[in-house]
Parts: C-alpha cells; structure tokens; sequence
C-alpha cells in the first residue's frame, strides 16, 4: 500500500466501516490494549512461518472461503467514497465481503484488507458474523482472478474497542504476504457495535 493511500485508510477506516459501526477511531494509539479474542490476553505479534512462501503477484480476489465459520462468499472491490470513508458492501439479502483496493491483493507483499458486515440490517446476520471464533491456525482461501487460490493460515485474532483501533499493526507495512479480515464485535452500543474484530493471517501456500 502506498503512504498515500494507508494514510487515506487510517483516517476513515473505522469512521463507516460496517452497519452499526459507528464512530472512528484514534489512529495513533498504541495496540497494546488489544485483546485476544479466544483468551482475553495480550495477544502475541504473528509471527513468520518456518517456511517462507514466495509472494504472488497482482491479482484481484473474486471469492474467499473460511470452512471452519462456514464463509464462502464473492468479494467486491471497495474504494473510498465522497467524503473520505471507505466504502463497504452494500445492505443486501445477499451480503459479500469486500477488499480493499487501494490495499495489496492478496498473495502479493503487504496487508490486503478485506471487510465484511457482521449484521446486515433488517436482513440479519452478515457474512463475517461468525469472525471472533476463528483460531490460530485455521484455513483462508482467497481465490483471485487469475485462477490462483492463496491459502492463509491464522496467526491471531483480536478484538478491540474501536476507539483504539490499532491501525499501525493492521494497515502498516511488513515485508511479507498479510490478510486482514475486519467486522464489527463486542456488545451493542445504541446503533453500532462497542468493538472491531480483526483477523490476522500470513500466506502459506498458493496453488492454481
């Protein structure tokens, strides 16, 4: 990602991110009050297989696959609206997570940034609803436009509150190929949702 575009991000990330999400978050606080979802600790910093995985190259992904929360979704591109926000999937019946373009697709080097709602209005649940029972290890599966399926295993989850949303540690740069899965967690608050619920994942296998 450009520094331009994660600076774009950062700021308005969290600001609409998903339905019910409301509020942004201040990107300058640290990630140290960040909770493991599974455990209520401290969660560790993913850390590189044992085994690197070359990077891809640029494709873009057309459908994601998580079996053990039962996703198997089409992904839209998403951008930045009018004001600055980030786009996310339209309010449908037919709800579909959504990457974010302005972020590496999934495979290549960096952070790709993929969104989902985790309720969808008078529709009801969304496609990420299940997110905060993912576990260190499980299975993501991107496929992407040329054919390829990267493959991702879980190096953490974590739920934060949104008002220290820990954008460094989710849309900085790192030296090797990242996913990001966000929704929305954690109680009700009037409208919107207390929480963010991120996945963390690190490419470790890619097959036609």
């Amino acid at each position: 990602m450009t520094l331009l575009s994660r600076r774009a991000f950062a700021t308005a990330a969290m600001a609409s991110l998903l339905v019910g999400c409301g509020g942004g978050h201040q990107p300058d606080r640290a990630a140290d009050q960040d909770t493991d979802a599974s455990s209520g600790s401290t969660p560790p910093s993913p850390r590189p297989s044992a085994k690197a995985v070359r990077a891809l190259g640029r494709s873009v992904p057309v459908s994601l696959q998580i079996p053990s929360i039962e996703v198997d979704t089409p992904v839209m591109r998403l951008g930045l609206a009018p004001d600055g926000s980030v786009e996310v999937p339209p309010i449908t019946a037919d709800d579909q997570a959504g990457w974010y373009r302005h972020s590496p697709t999934p495979g290549q080097t960096g952070p790709s940034v993929i969104l989902g709602h985790v309720s969808v209005g008078a529709y009801g649940d969304g496609v990420f609803r299940h997110l905060a029972r993912m576990r260190r290890g499980e299975r993501i599966v991107a496929r992407l436009e040329n054919g390829t399926a990267a493959v991702f295993a879980v190096s953490s989850v974590r739920t934060v509150a949104q008002a220290d949303f820990p954008t460094d540690a989710v849309y900085g740069d790192v030296g090797r190929p990242e996913l990001r899965l966000i929704t929305c967690g954690g109680p009700r608050t009037g409208d919107g949702y207390r929480d963010s619920v991120i996945v963390f994942a690190t490419l470790s296998s890619a097959s036609p």
